[in-house]
């Protein structure tokens, strides 16, 4: 984001103290382009989608000094509810729908989801779940309520996110907010990581 920011702004590092964690992309566009004077109509912002994820591309392949990698848990928890006539999988996030194709078809999780809520839909986070809703319907998933739904997620946002649409949320503390965070958010379930696949399971009252 910073590189491509850069390329079409000429703005250096132009996200740092942008808070990022939980955020739709598009929120954390517009926060950076209001911290540097760059007005809403520009067509630089609105061709920077596509010029973030064409550096993304190039990136993800690098070794970069950060975390990269698929949490504890994450894939054996995705192989046990995949398949499952009582379960749908949908992806709820605020990356752009082609950055997070990116990123999860690099650590090849992308084809457990048939589709989802992107940033792109709705830049308000607690817009996701209702759209998500929507879309699951569109894409000949199951029709389900809000309420029904279990938001899991790594940062206040994610529960917030949930309780706005009256949903459960399963808060997992492998991100940057630990456990008594996500507790405080509101959390119904919080986990340390999602390691023990059969107490997930019984947090998301689904059978193991």
């Amino acid at each position: 984001m910073t590189i491509a920011f850069e390329e079409l702004m000429g703005i250096p590092d132009a996200f740092r103290g942008i808070p990022m964690a939980g955020r739709t992309d598009s929120w954390i566009l517009a926060d950076a382009a209001a911290a540097h004077g760059i007005t809403r109509d520009s067509p630089d912002l609105a061709r920077f989608p596509e010029v973030y994820v064409t550096h993304l591309v190039r990136q993800i392949e690098e070794p970069g000094s950060s975390r990269k990698g698929v949490m504890p848990g994450v894939r054996a928890l995705l192989d046990a509810l995949s398949g499952r006539p009582d379960v749908y999988l949908a992806l709820l996030t605020g990356n752009y729908e082609a950055a997070a194709r990116v990123k999860l078809e690099y650590f090849d999780l992308w084809r457990y989801f048939s589709c989802g809520a992107f940033g792109d839909d709705a830049p308000d986070r607690n817009g996701l779940l209702p759209r998500a809703v929507t879309t699951v319907a569109a894409c000949g998933g199951p029709a389900f309520a809000a309420t029904d739904a279990v938001v899991i997620g790594d940062t206040p946002l994610d529960v917030a996110c949930a309780k706005y649409s009256s949903a459960r949320s399963i808060g997992v503390a492998t991100g940057s907010h630990g456990v008594d965070a996500l507790r405080e958010a509101g959390a119904d379930v919080v986990f340390q990581d999602l390691s023990d696949t059969k107490a997930v399971l019984r947090a998301l009252d689904v059978q193991y």
